[in-house]
C-alpha cells in the first residue's frame, strides 16, 4: 500500500500514551498512529450502499423469536438455492399464524 506523508499536531499526553503502547506491543509509534487514522476514517466514512439493503415484508407487529429465526432461515435457504426453508415447506410458503 502506498503511503502519503502528512503533518498533524497531537496532544503531548496522547503521544506519550502512543509511545508507551508501541513499546509494550513491540510495534512502531507510526503504526499505531496509522491504525488510529484508519479507525477514524472508517468511523466517519459515508457508504455508497446501506448496511442492510434487504427488506422483508412482515405482519406489522413484533415477531416471536421463533418466527424471526424461521424467517431468517428461509431467507438464507432461498438465497443459497435450497429447496426447503426452516419449516420443511418450499421456501416462500407463508404459514398461517
Amino acid at each position: 500500500m502506498s503511503m502519503k506523508r502528512t503533518h498533524v499536531h497531537a496532544d503531548p499526553e496522547d503521544l506519550a500514551i502512543t509511545k508507551e503502547a508501541a513499546r509494550r506491543r513491540g510495534v512502531s509509534e507510526a503504526g499505531i498512529i496509522r491504525q488510529g487514522i484508519h479507525l477514524a476514517a472508517m468511523a466517519n466514512r459515508v457508504w455508497d450502499e446501506p448496511l442492510f439493503a434487504r427488506v422483508y415484508e412482515g405482519p406489522g407487529q413484533t415477531l416471536a423469536e421463533e418466527e424471526v429465526r424461521d424467517t431468517v432461515s428461509d431467507a438464507v435457504a432461498w438465497e443459497s438455492g435450497s429447496a426447503a426453508g426452516a419449516c420443511g415447506c418450499p421456501v416462500g410458503t407463508r404459514l398461517s399464524g
